[in-house]
């Protein structure tokens, strides 16, 4: 296959975490889409094009991770591969782990087992696929460290937020995100599922402007010699300075 040019000076590198010659992990920035979106019909970059660019050859996305998300984003460089590997998801046999900045204090681990509505683009609504009946879905959780903020965000005079470790067994779409709004602790920087005032408090005070959730380990098998790969992305950027300012760094490893 002839390789693909490479304008080099309009996109920085997407970091690989692990290539082979069947399969690509990159540890994916927040605010990147993935691929087209008819909700983003006007973004022009997507983590598909870039990382054919960037390695000059085309490349499958075998499963996605909302845009606000960053970490490890599990590529096959061929359809066949990019289906194998989908297949695990769907199966439940690939153990991924996230990293989230939430409000308040919740339990210090647990399981949230709710069924959430199926949420589709507005293209894959069709046939089976327009219903909306709700899914089981299943999030593990546990709570790795809390501060309290003397600040009033909200209605009391102190804030208090939580580091939380998550490892959703099914694959709903925003299943992390809308779990933790249903426990009542939602994700900092969440625009859709989160609190606006603690969203801002953190923009405007800290400096973080980015949703607070990070996939920051996947373990899946690879598709053609069966052995067991373990990818792990280190939060970074923001996210970073954010736990090293609440001095979570230690936990958060």
């Amino acid at each position: 296959m002839p390789e693909i040019p490479v304008d080099r000076n309009t996109e920085p590198p997407l970091p690989i975490l692990y290539r082979d010659e069947q399969i690509v992990v990159i540890d994916k920035p927040p605010g990147l889409l993935v691929h087209r979106s008819e909700i983003d019909r006007h973004e022009t970059r997507f983590a598909i094009q870039i990382l054919r660019d960037q390695i000059g050859q085309h490349v499958w996305p075998a499963h996605r991770l909302d845009r606000g998300t960053s970490g490890v984003l599990l590529f096959g460089l061929s359809k066949e591969i990019a289906s194998q590997l989908g297949r695990q998801f769907e199966a439940g046999t690939i153990d991924k782990k996230y990293l989230a900045i939430v409000r308040g204090y919740p339990p210090e681990s647990g399981s949230i087992a709710h069924a959430l509505s199926r949420q589709r683009d507005p293209y894959e609504f069709h046939g089976e696929r327009s219903s909306t009946e709700p899914q089981s879905a299943l999030t593990h959780f546990r709570t790795l460290a809390q501060i309290e903020l003397p600040v009033e965000v909200d209605r009391y005079p102190c804030s208090r937020y939580a580091l939380v470790e998550l490892e959703p067994v099914t694959g709903r779409r925003h299943q992390i995100r809308r779990h933790l709004k249903h426990i009542a602790h939602p994700i900092i920087g969440d625009a859709t599922y989160g609190k606006g005032r603690h969203n801002r408090y953190f923009a405007e005070h800290l400096d973080c402007n980015r949703l607070l959730l990070a996939c920051i380990s996947m373990g899946f098998n690879h598709p053609v010699d069966g052995r067991r790969l373990q990818i792990k992305a280190p939060v970074s950027g923001e996210f970073a300075a954010t736990l090293a300012r609440f001095g979570w760094l230690s936990e958060a490893t």
